[in-house]
């Protein structure tokens, strides 16, 4: 078997894929070590806290305007990806509800920063980051991810994370000039956007058709047990960053915050390319042989990388973020143990449930840890032992809880890996 062949065999694709989306990854990695320095530098704890405050809200309304499509949608063109007018349809329907869930979006943020009297300082700032994530939300990754076709997404990130990295250095100069960041993102996502809508006119020759109500409906009714799941994991990462500024009113306690979890935050994105990759191969193959030999290579690696930093955090700290950085060490050692644990989460997720008919437990394990992390919230709260490290513990409760349950299930289910292996 030649070359060509073996990259177009079925787990060709998927390791091509998976290599395209660790290119990307990789960039995000080199860049983010280039442009997070020196944010944190020029903007100090204090404005470096804001950004993460502002990039917190917009998880949130990321969450809603996607509304689980990037999984929903994904499986959909997976098992459809020769049907051109079904893709045209989804392509429309699914576009056509998140406008509609923008317009929502915009209007909860108004009433926010009206009610949050620390938002309405900010509303200017925060209106340019929703502007740049609702841009951002309508790029239709599920169509590459279904169609397995990677290169495509991989160049177009690369792409805006260059721009914006290089016009950082450009025009950030001063604290005050904060609001250059969400500027650019709506600059470099708005090129990406009609980068994307060509070529997959050009390429795959996917436009835009007259979609009926019910379509539109029915896509996001379909998309709605992924939307739970997805914005029940929010309430124990953004939350916490939002719990922060809202009981310190600010400061360089949200900063040092924010900094530990931008460093998790990323090395969680180091691991999610694996999954994102497997989720449509797994959908269409249950290979489930393959989870287990991905996990025996990667873990070790990522225990042994997970101790080197929980050794040296506060000089690892103070050298990536500055001199003033020193505090965050101790919220960074808490939340290490979450890289350890994410990998077996993200791939016996809904990689794996889905490819066993389960994928509604995927869902339930989420709701599950985040209602838990909702009620040790209310506990530190009132016992007055809320802070940065506990927050950060609660996280890594959270994430364990999630991975027990995905073992559980599993396990109580064994049987179809059984009969999908034979």
């Amino acid at each position: 078997m030649s070359i060509s062949d073996k990259m177009n065999s079925k787990k060709g694709i998927l390791l091509k894929n998976t290599i395209m989306l660790y290119i990307l990854q990789f960039s995000t990695y080199l860049l983010s070590f280039i442009v997070v320095p020196y944010e944190t530098r020029v903007l100090g704890p204090e404005f470096y806290g804001k950004l993460g405050v502002a990039m917190s809200i917009m998880v949130y309304f990321q969450l809603i305007i996607d509304f689980g499509f990037i999984l929903s949608a994904t499986e959909d063109v997976s098992r459809n990806r020769e049907d051109k007018d079904f893709l045209r349809r989804i392509f429309s329907a699914v576009t056509i509800s998140k406008l509609i869930l923008t317009a929502v979006s915009f209007g909860i943020l108004m009433i926010l920063c009206q009610l949050i009297h620390r938002w309405h300082d900010d509303l200017v700032f925060y209106a340019l980051f929703f502007v740049a994530t609702a841009v951002n939300s309508l790029i239709p990754d599920y169509l590459y991810r279904g169609l397995e076709e990677m290169t495509a997404i991989t160049v177009r990130t690369v792409l805006i994370k260059l721009f914006f990295t290089l016009m950082i250095f450009m025009f950030l100069k001063k604290p005050e000039q904060v609001w250059i960041v969400p500027t650019l993102n709506i600059i470099g996502n708005s090129a990406a956007l009609v980068g994307v809508w060509l070529h997959l006119k050009r390429k795959y020759g996917i436009t835009f058709c007259s979609v009926t109500g019910k379509d539109v409906a029915g896509v996001t009714k379909r998309s709605s047990k992924f939307f739970y799941s997805r914005i029940a994991t929010t309430a124990y990462t953004a939350a916490n960053t939002i719990i922060i500024d809202l009981l310190s009113a600010g400061g360089s306690t949200v900063g040092f915050y924010t900094s530990a979890d931008k460093l998790i935050t990323t090395g969680k994105s180091a691991m999610s390319p694996v999954a994102d990759s497997l989720y449509p191969y797994m959908v269409k193959n249950r290979d489930f042989k393959l989870i287990k030999k991905v996990l025996m290579i990667a873990e070790p690696v990522i225990i042994l990388g997970c101790l080197i930093v929980f050794i040296f955090a506060e000089p690892l700290c103070i050298w990536f973020f500055g001199k003033e950085y020193g505090p965050v060490a101790p919220i960074l050692r808490v939340m290490l143990p979450i890289l350890v644990l994410i990998l077996p989460s993200y791939i016996l997720g809904f990689p794996t449930l889905t490819a066993m008919g389960l994928s509604q437990h995927a869902n339930y394990s989420v709701i599950f840890g985040s209602c838990i992390h909702v009620i040790n919230l209310a506990v530190l709260y009132f016992s007055g032992h809320m802070n940065g490290i506990t927050l950060a513990a609660l996280i890594t409760v959270a994430e364990t809880l999630i991975l027990g349950y995905r073992i559980v299930v599993i396990w109580l289910h064994r049987d179809l890996l059984k009969t999908s292996e034979n």
